[in-house]
């Protein structure tokens, strides 16, 4: 009976973000809380749906490790979760005939930039050479040599935004079963992108990247690939090998998976211009907002805090403020000192605070505000698509004059309505709402909304990429250098 070992490490950072995260970040789960992912919409949920329908396997769940985006971990923080993931893995190590690892692919620690890598690399070393590892990343992960090196099959997300957490587990699962049953020998083609890209074409519904993951999807179903995937990294984690890049895995047919690589790779390279961010100054989207009868939504997504920003820029309410906007606006943000205030005082209670710039003092003036407390709340949460839970501590709904804000303790990811909810806040009975995103599914809000404008603001997680001031990267890497020429050249691994 095959024993096959699972773990989970996930987090997302942007350089960009002032405030380092640490350990007190991560909701770790060991023993049978491991088996709270069954039945959700997770990686690891997705893995535990394949291997219960086999009742010759038998499982080791090990650490589940999940923080919200964040600045990067700080170096206490990682040797804290780094410890801790092999204290609970190690034990279990020799006992397993193979390993699935749920990862993201955008982490970065102090004195650690690929914390993937060098986990995987602990694991390697002490499974053997011999125990097959299959990992499942998100698209928007950096996928490192090293990683690759210690790895047997890679499954990698096919939808932005996402939704297919569980099938890239499954499909991870259903990869190793492959090697364990089959005895297939899968072969890696990996051709790396000197381009980095934001925007709506990367929605995969209605983008020209979406074309080429359907491309991916294609030579995975017709049997061509065993596993295929285009990450295009995070561009706010500035790390060595950040980049865009296409891999392709075969069942030990390296021409074809070399083939299959560079083809797809010459075809996404020259649609680089198309997927930039296309924003709207702040001013015009005003003065344009004036004249519309909306609901309109404004997205913030250089402050996205699923990307890894800090959550705390009132650019976007300072400016409708200034300019006498007068339909009603919903927005969020993260301020730890407004939200205390508020719970201090109690609902109903007038009070007179600041809100923003509590963290990103860098971009933001703290906007004073007179408002009544309409709502408390301990910020508890689930998101809408995966059902993991939020925390974002002590909440509160401030009103004044037209605007509602939900005002948080913590960062936490924003790319869906959880938190509007949460705190009786229906986004459609508002004229103007912002989202610190840069995309949600379609039905959350562009479904029912007149125009989304895609503000230019500042932010750690600006789509301007050239504003942000990226040093470790490669480069040249477009756009932030103007020349830059690409010549596939695939690596093989494992062939």
């Amino acid at each position: 009976m095959p024993k096959i070992l699972m773990l989970d490490m996930k987090q997302e950072i942007s350089s960009f973000n002032p405030l380092p995260s640490g350990f007190e970040n991560f909701l770790v789960y060991t023993g049978d809380a491991f088996y709270r992912h069954r039945g959700l919409n997770t990686e690891l949920g997705g893995a535990f749906s394949v291997f219960d329908a086999r009742e010759d396997i038998t499982l080791i769940p090990t650490i589940a490790a999940r923080a919200g985006s964040a600045g990067i971990l700080s170096a206490e923080g990682w040797k804290t979760l780094s410890e801790k993931m092999i204290a609970e893995i190690a034990p279990h190590i020799d006992g397993a005939d193979a390993i699935y690892a749920s990862l993201h692919g955008a982490m970065g620690a102090e004195g650690e930039l690929d914390p993937e890598g060098w986990l995987l690399t602990e694991i390697r070393r002490m499974a053997g050479p011999d125990k097959p590892i299959v990992i499942s990343l998100d698209l928007h992960g950096i996928l490192t040599d090293r990683m690759i090196r210690q790895v047997n099959g890679i499954t990698i997300y096919h939808t932005y935004p996402h939704v297919d957490f569980a099938d890239t587990g499954m499909r991870a699962a259903k990869l190793l079963l492959r090697i364990l049953d089959e005895g297939i020998r899968p072969v890696l083609a990996r051709v790396v992108v000197p381009a980095l890209v934001r925007g709506d074409e990367l929605i995969t519904a209605i983008g020209c990247y979406g074309d080429l993951i359907r491309e991916c999807q294609r030579i995975e179903r017709d049997g061509t690939a065993v596993a295929a995937g285009i990450m295009i990294g995070n561009p706010f984690t500035d790390v060595p090998e950040l980049c865009t890049q296409v891999i392709v895995q075969t069942d030990g047919d390296a021409e074809t998976a070399q083939r299959e690589a560079v083809r797809l790779a010459e075809e996404f390279w020259p649609q680089r211009f198309r997927m930039q961010g296309k924003l709207i100054g702040l001013d015009r989207a005003i003065a344009q907002a004036k004249t519309m009868k909306g609901p309109l939504i404004f997205t913030d997504a250089a402050d996205a805090t699923s990307s890894g920003a800090t959550g705390d820029s009132n650019a976007i309410i300072a400016a409708l403020e200034k300019a006498s906007y007068k339909g009603k606006v919903l927005a969020q943000i993260v301020d730890p000192a407004a939200a205390a205030a508020a719970h201090k005082a109690g609902v109903g209670a007038t009070i007179s605070v600041t809100l923003g710039g509590a963290i990103d003092t860098g971009r933001y003036t703290p906007m004073p505000v007179t408002a009544r407390v309409k709502l408390l709340s301990d910020g508890q949460a689930r998101l809408e698509t995966m059902k993991t839970p939020l925390d974002a501590g002590p909440t509160a709904v401030l009103t004044f004059g037209n605007f509602t804000i939900v005002v948080f303790s913590k960062s936490i990811s924003l790319f869906d309505r959880a938190m509007y909810y949460a705190n009786g806040c229906n986004p459609p009975d508002y004229d103007l709402i912002v989202v610190k995103s840069p995309h949600t599914e379609h039905h959350m809000f562009e479904a029912w909304a007149e125009k989304n404008f895609n503000i230019d603001a500042p932010g750690a997680t600006s789509a301007d990429l050239k504003s942000l001031g990226h040093t470790i990267c490669a480069r040249p890497m477009y756009p932030l250098d103007p020349d830059v020429t690409f010549t596939p050249a695939p690596v093989i691994y494992w062939g």
